[in-house]
């Protein structure tokens, strides 16, 4: 047999058993890590689409909180995870659009070590302020911070947050220099603006819609292209005059890298369904949460896209984790 024929015949064949593979998955549970606490928004949300997901793969997803280091601890683990479709894990800003620009080194590659599976949705993040704070419209905060530069103390859930980034982009945008404070995690962070230790900061619904509601934090303006529903008199960072400002967070599901095609497409059109899921749309309506349905390469092509556009606000602002 000829070389040529001989390395034919084996891609055949590892091509057929990758197919025998993905048709009989799942065969048991299936691991879904989040690289954050349990209890926050991305936890809720993994668990909610897990449990829609489940009666369609017919079988359990049992979620796995591995928090830190900007997510690099889950993230680390999806990537050496064999790549059987058993190991999958929430991903966001930080480990697809942020990581790569603020650490000089990454135990991975965000473009080569994973496998995209598919979006979840986004939500944006809306300016807010204690509601004893002087500045009581939008208007008033820019002016203030104008007039006192350097001195408006900004807190966020931690440096290289989507929240401090933002927070970095309206400082670009408006010329304007605030005081970044970070904290150990959003409800830290929200807890001191609330109690007034700290003016502002840059809030994600999921977070914050509580306490924007019941009027322990005033919004000022958010950073989506349109207003969202759950708060429709709140004005956009663009109807304010900050253009080019629009900041938020997203998620979907990635996977090692080397997923077999038949099983992302499967869990792919899986998520599509659970998005659906009525108790999954209740929840990401509470969360302030806009559903992103689509394919694996369209969540790709989304998280490059910020990765460049975040890339290169993180350059002219300096800002690193390491």
């Amino acid at each position: 047999m000829q070389r040529r024929e001989w390395l034919s015949l084996a891609a055949a064949g590892l091509a057929a058993s990758a197919g025998v593979r993905a048709q009989g998955w799942p065969a048991q549970q299936i691991k879904w890590i989040v690289p954050y606490p349990a209890g926050g928004g991305t936890d809720v949300l993994a668990r909610a689409i897990a449990e829609a997901m489940r009666p369609q793969l017919g079988q359990a997803i049992i979620v796995d909180n591995r928090p830190g280091a900007a997510t690099n601890i889950g993230a680390d683990l999806t990537a050496k995870a064999k790549p059987d479709g058993y190991t999958v894990m929430s991903a966001d800003n930080a480990l697809l659009a942020f990581n790569e620009h603020l650490f000089s080194k990454l135990p991975f590659n965000p473009t080569k070590d994973f496998t995209f599976v598919g979006a979840f949705g986004r939500f944006p993040l809306a300016l807010v302020v204690n509601p004893q704070f002087e500045a009581k419209t939008f208007k008033d905060f820019l002016a203030y911070v104008r007039a006192h530069p350097g001195k408006v103390n900004c807190a966020s859930p931690g440096n290289g947050s989507p929240h401090h980034l933002a927070m970095e982009l309206f400082q670009e945008r408006t010329k304007t220099s605030l005081t970044h404070i970070p904290y150990k995690g959003a409800a830290p962070a929200l807890q001191d603006v609330m109690g007034g230790q700290v003016p502002c900061m840059f809030l994600d619904l999921p977070a914050g819609l509580p306490a924007i509601s019941s009027g322990k934090v005033r919004a000022l303006a958010i950073g989506s292209a349109k207003r969202v529903a759950q708060l429709p008199d709140l004005p956009t960072l663009a109807e304010s005059g900050v253009s080019d400002a629009e900041v938020y967070a997203f998620q979907g599901m990635v996977g090692p890298a080397g997923l077999p095609s038949d099983v992302v497409a499967r869990l792919n059109t899986t998520i599509n369904k659970a998005l659906q899921d009525p108790a999954v749309v209740k929840r990401m309506q509470e969360y302030g949460i806009e559903a992103l349905p689509g394919t694996p390469q369209q969540f790709q092509a989304m998280s490059r896209a910020e990765s460049e556009r975040w890339g290169a606000v993180i350059k002219r602002a300096g800002v690193k984790l390491d």
